[in-house]
């Protein structure tokens, strides 16, 4: 086998095991298996019992731990339900995610996650299917690329920024990370340009991955699996993600409504928050490992 890729260090890796309270013998799933350091968390716990995992990137693959009590499934966490049935399973009693992009692919720069690299425009976490971001900055007509740059980029110049780039491709296809920087430079505000193609890249790259909506099929199908009393630990980073954890969490709906029968009575919360407010990470692990900085983690347990 290929030697294993390195990843992040697992951010707030005790918060995550404790909020999951594993029970012996329970049935675990790791959503967001990645370089696996969750994971070997959550096995280092769990007497006998289950651990099933998922991610989407092959190069995760690469660090599957050697355990009879472990199982990769290399599909999208969308798939969580139809994916777990078919291997027999049908309850769980926990389940994390750990959401966002790997260190590994932003440091990877042939896949074109980072501002730091001149790569091709891809973004795809699964480069086995779907649009990359050079067919979406090439192909999207301006009223849906200023839908994507203000609502997932929530960038204010949205609109001009989509009629740059509609202008500026006529000239010369985007196909590179530099193509993109160099079209849009002057939106760029001066001494915050970081920031500004920070957000204009996870603008992109959700649409590359329709990661809200892959998200919000997760969460639906996580609730409807958790015995009563499995628990729910999810961390998100950026606040379209925590937005929808926390709506799942205390309405019962990833839109935040509050659901109703035919008749219009109210239906029952199916969770329970266990922290009101998202727990962050300490600032010595910020000080070690500065992806942490922006993590926001919820924890919820099934009524």
């Amino acid at each position: 086998m290929e030697k294993k890729v390195e990843y992040h260090e697992p951010v707030m890796l005790a918060e995550c095991i404790e909020g999951l309270n594993i029970q012996e013998g329970g049935v675990y799933v790791d959503v967001t298996f990645g370089g696996g350091g969750h994971s070997r968390g959550i096995l280092n716990v769990l007497k006998g019992g289950k651990l099933i995992a998922f991610d989407q990137d092959l190069d995760a693959l690469l660090n599957a731990p050697d355990d009879k009590r472990f199982q990769l499934i290399n599909k999208n966490f969308s798939e969580l339900k139809s994916a777990l049935n078919a291997i027999g399973v049908f309850e769980i009693d926990g389940l994390l995610a750990d959401l966002g992009v790997s260190s590994h692919q932003f440091d990877e720069g042939s896949r074109g996650f980072s501002i730091r690299f001149n790569s091709k425009l891809d973004m795809r976490m699964d480069q086995r299917i779907g649009i990359t971001a050079e067919d979406i900055l090439n192909d999207y007509d301006q009223r849906q690329l200023t839908f994507l740059f203000r609502e997932y980029g929530e960038l204010r110049i949205a609109h001009r920024i989509a009629g740059i780039i509609v202008s500026e491709r006529k000239k010369k296809r985007i196909e590179t990370v530099e193509d993109l920087k160099e079209a849009v430079s002057s939106c760029a505000p001066k001494f915050k340009e970081h920031t500004f193609y920070a957000q204009l890249f996870q603008a992109i790259r959700i649409e590359v991955n329709q990661e809200l909506k892959v998200l919000e099929d997760m969460l639906v199908q996580a609730v409807e699996l958790l015995k009563p009393t499995g628990r729910l630990v999810v961390m998100s980073y950026h606040s379209l993600e925590d937005r929808i954890v926390k709506n799942i969490v205390n309405k019962g709906s990833v839109e935040g409504e509050i659901q109703k029968d035919f008749f219009g009575n109210v239906i029952g919360v199916p969770l329970k928050a266990i922290n009101k407010k998202p727990i962050e990470a300490s600032e010595a692990e910020i000080k070690r490992n500065t992806r942490s900085r922006s993590a926001k983690l919820r924890i919820a347990e099934k009524k």
